[in-house]
């Protein structure tokens, strides 16, 4: 990735959320309230967490029991599922990018502060299964130490002063609506990082909206750049998925002239809720054929308006013939880019054939080839 010029106002502190922006929070929630209803005969629908996004527990939980039309208070929800919650907390992981973030700001010494509407006694518990979080924030504000929570500009205001800030150079990085209005409200810079999929036309009042916070380019706030990416590609954490190949919607072969093999992505609907939708590379394993060259996409492919997630790895070879039903194992190395929506097919055909050659030339490097003899990729179940 290119080195963007600043063309925002500069900034010289950070202020982060944290459920949603820095951790996965929202498949937790939607656990532990999918049990919780279940007792009253209820089911949990997933689109509700739109409402209780970014809000305090009270509002929240005030917000299930009416939606629901639940026998008992909030109050006594709350005593509830709390505890609940609590027994989560150590199993809550780090979104995508977070660690890098905190890491690298910290790392180039540029103050931060977290600001989140929960309980400041939960941040703190929270956040201690995060080895270098606690000591990297300079200020901590939890919801009760505000009069007023998001979408009031107090919590951020009161970081600002207690940085000894001026407002006008403080970035905050959330995934809320509430959040955000926060924000512009206490006249500070805003990146929106949506953690509701397909909601980002809803954020009109950030000054940015990035898909995950590996899109960050803080050199665009005056901060110091990322220095990690290399040719065009961002190396990750290796991860895995496999599974039978199956027949896709057909469309990547007859509409684009692109054979995508389609994976069943059952039984890994919280795998992919891990990772966020976009280009990725790496290495495909197919057991009766061996190891190829890789380049996917997650998420929702906006010009096709999918309702759900899916992946959809392209195996960079030309295959004689189709091989539905083998096991097929793939090995994610880097990331190349976050999902787009592209105003023709044209334009979509020329950006995928642009992501098979920086894969292509991303997978000779030894940084990426030496996965290629993953002992997974060979195996088949």
């Amino acid at each position: 990735m290119s080195t963007a010029q600043p063309s925002k106002k500069l900034v010289s502190c950070v202020i982060l959320d944290l459920d949603g922006t820095l951790l996965n929070t929202d498949g937790i929630v939607s656990d532990v309230l999918r049990v919780y209803l279940g007792k009253y005969g209820k089911q949990w629908d997933g689109r509700e967490i739109k409402k209780i996004v970014g809000k305090t527990p009270l509002e929240a939980a005030s917000a299930v029991v009416e939606d629901y039309e639940l026998s008992c208070t909030t109050s006594e929800l709350l005593s509830e599922i709390t505890p609940m919650f609590s027994n989560q907390w150590c199993n809550i992981k780090a979104l995508p990018g977070a660690n890098r973030l905190i890491k690298h700001l910290s790392g180039h010494r540029v103050p931060m502060a977290l600001a989140s509407s929960s309980p400041r006694e939960n941040i703190e518990t929270k956040i201690s299964f995060h080895q270098g979080w606690k000591e990297s924030f300079s200020v901590i504000i939890g919801g009760d130490e505000v009069r007023l929570g998001k979408p009031s500009p107090e919590i951020f205001l009161e970081v600002a002063e207690r940085l000894n800030v001026n407002p006008c150079s403080c970035l905050v990085i959330e995934d809320s609506l509430p959040g955000v209005t926060a924000g512009k409200a206490a006249g500070m810079e805003v990146v929106a990082v949506p953690s509701i999929p397909k909601q980002a036309h809803l954020y009109t009042s950030a000054d940015e909206v990035i898909n995950s916070l590996l899109d960050l380019q803080p050199e665009k706030w005056g901060l110091p750049p990322f220095q990690d990416w290399i040719k065009d590609t961002l190396p990750l954490e290796p991860w895995h998925i496999g599974g039978p190949v199956v027949k896709g919607f057909g469309r990547g072969s007859k509409v684009l002239g692109i054979p995508t093999a389609n994976l069943s992505t059952e039984g890994y609907g919280s795998l992919l809720s891990e990772h966020p939708s976009g280009v990725y590379f790496g290495w495909a394993g197919l057991s009766k054929r061996g190891v190829f060259k890789m380049v996917m996409s997650i998420g929702w492919n906006p010009y096709f308006n999918n309702t759900e997630k899916t992946i959809e790895p392209w195996l960079l070879h030309d295959f004689d013939e189709d091989f539905y039903g083998e096991e097929l194992r793939l090995t994610i190395v880097g990331y190349i880019r976050p999902e787009a929506n592209f105003s023709s097919l044209q334009s979509l055909i020329e950006k995928i054939h642009h992501d098979r050659k920086v894969a292509e030339e991303a997978l000779d490097l030894p940084l990426f080839f030496k996965y290629k003899d993953e002992p997974y990729l060979k195996s088949s179940t």
